[in-house]
């Protein structure tokens, strides 16, 4: 298991492991995709989206309904979680 330190202005350094594995390098763009209540994947950026095809795959069994979206989006605006 790879690990790193926050810094106190709120950086890490990716280990280079890592890097490797997701075949980033300097000047690349990484994301931080939710996966569930604190925990995170990362995933380049660099990456075409057809590689990202699956990731969410069992998250949602029926589309997002234009009520449901307004319905978060107020809630989040709100500031409650």
């Amino acid at each position: 298991m790879a690990a790193a330190t926050l810094t106190s202005k709120g950086q890490i350094t990716i280990p280079s492991r890592v890097r490797a594995a997701l075949g980033v390098e300097a000047g690349d763009r990484v994301e931080f995709v939710e996966q569930g209540r604190g925990q995170f994947a990362i995933v380049a950026a660099t990456r075409s989206v057809q590689e990202l095809k699956g990731l969410f795959r069992g998250k949602r069994s029926k589309p997002v309904s234009i009520e449901e979206m307004n319905a978060a989006i107020a809630k989040r605006a709100s500031g409650s979680r």
